[in-house]
């Protein structure tokens, strides 16, 4: 936060103490105060300079791709699961099929 703005809400507090506060005056405290605590947050996290917001464009973008490549992974997983399990389940019913017309004796 600019130094301008500590003293403006130094000026707003102290009109609040001496009595004078109103309505406006209250919300403009509660803006100011607010203000500060977000840049002050913003300065620790190091997020405070001119770079950040291509930093957290840039985050974001990986975030997205993250996230696509991650639904795409799973989604081909569970293809290819279900395609193992329908082949598995297709060698099944030929297995069956085959004890069940005696096949085994045929190969005798």
């Amino acid at each position: 936060m600019r130094p301008e703005n500590v003293g403006v809400l130094a000026q707003l507090m102290r009109q609040a103490v001496e009595g004078r506060a109103d309505l406006v005056t209250l919300r403009a405290i509660a803006e100011e105060a607010g203000e500060l605590g977000a840049t002050r947050a913003l300065t620790r996290a190091g997020l405070a300079d001119e770079q950040a917001r291509g930093d957290l464009a840039e985050l974001r973008e990986l975030l997205a791709a993250w996230r696509d490549a991650k639904r795409s992974a799973l989604k081909t997983l569970a293809q290819a699961a279900l395609g193992w399990a329908a082949r598995l389940l297709g060698a099944l019913l030929l297995a069956g099929l085959a004890v069940r017309l005696g096949f085994a004796e045929w190969l005798k």
